[in-house]
């Protein structure tokens, strides 16, 4: 009965992995194919007017209907998501190597400790919008100027993560035992440290990537980000603004739509490879 019993739990630990790694491959190739859709397209083609097809609604031509120029909806969203992405995976990336850098120096002392502390709550405390448009506008405008806002700005939460993370390690026995034994700095983060952080970089780069595209769009919308003639999202919404109240609701709806698709998929994939990475939550559910 026991062997029964363990064999049916072990099969239902496997099942819900199963079905994890099931919907982050789901979530991956849906991402992939809106992705590889907006590379592929013709941006002179895509963004070409044509004032005979102005302000369509949409059609089987045109699934997102025609702007006041007569451009396609469509594919204007999608080299918009495009640029959205870019700037997601840089800033992401960004981000992410800055954290590690303030969690990593949190843990050589107490100075450095309280200092990165310091630095973590000072960030903190001011709204994300106005410090990206502080930052992007000190950078200049443009892409450039965005990828840095956002990248300086959304370290903290993932920084703060691996300070306690790093600081509950080095509080372990084993560690303390190695350091008793003679072993470096290096050598103790190496086999101790690394390894369990390890899990709390990838979910935080994962998490960072749908805040950052919505932050973009944001600061593009109200006119800090990139430029006018770029077909970003944001600049999408904002242009769409001077059009909905005269019922061209097509044009902010399906892009304001796309861009909350991409964040729901990257905010899938975190939950889940969270879940996939930490072997209790799954056994939790």
């Amino acid at each position: 009965m026991k062997n029964k019993d363990k064999k049916y739990f072990t099969l239902y630990n496997a099942n819900l992995r199963t079905k994890t790694i099931v919907v982050i491959s789901v979530a991956l190739i849906l991402f992939l194919i809106i992705i590889l859709s907006s590379i592929f397209v013709d941006k002179t083609t895509a963004l070409a007017t044509n004032f005979t097809n102005i302000n369509q609604p949409p059609s089987l031509e045109y699934p997102f209907g025609t702007d006041w120029m007569g451009r396609n909806m469509f594919t204007r969203t999608l080299l918009g998501l495009g640029i959205s992405v870019g700037i997601g995976v840089l800033t992401s990336i960004l981000t992410t190597i800055i954290a590690i850098i303030l969690g990593v120096a949190s843990s050589l002392n107490n100075l450095m400790d309280e200092a990165v502390a310091l630095v973590i709550d000072l960030f903190g405390s001011i709204p994300h919008i106005l410090l990206i448009i502080l930052v992007s506008i000190c950078f200049g405008t443009g892409i450039y100027g965005v990828i840095m806002g956002i990248g300086l700005t959304h370290w903290t939460p993932l920084a703060r993560v691996l300070r306690a993370e790093i600081k509950k390690i080095k509080a372990t026995d084993y560690v303390k035992l190695s350091k008793q034994l003679g072993h470096s700095k290096w050598w103790i983060a190496k086999k101790h440290i690394i390894p369990l952080v390890v899990s709390q970089v990838i979910v935080g780069l994962i998490l960072v990537f749908p805040h950052a595209i919505m932050h973009e769009a944001s600061i593009s919308f109200l006119g800090f980000g990139l430029s006018p003639h770029e077909p970003a999202i944001g600049i999408i919404l904002a242009e769409a603004m001077n059009y909905f109240s005269l019922g061209y609701w097509w044009l902010a709806v399906f892009p304001g739509l796309s861009l909350l698709l991409i964040v729901l998929i990257f905010d899938l994939i975190g939950e889940n490879v969270q879940k996939l990475l930490d072997p209790q939550s799954v056994e939790g559910k």
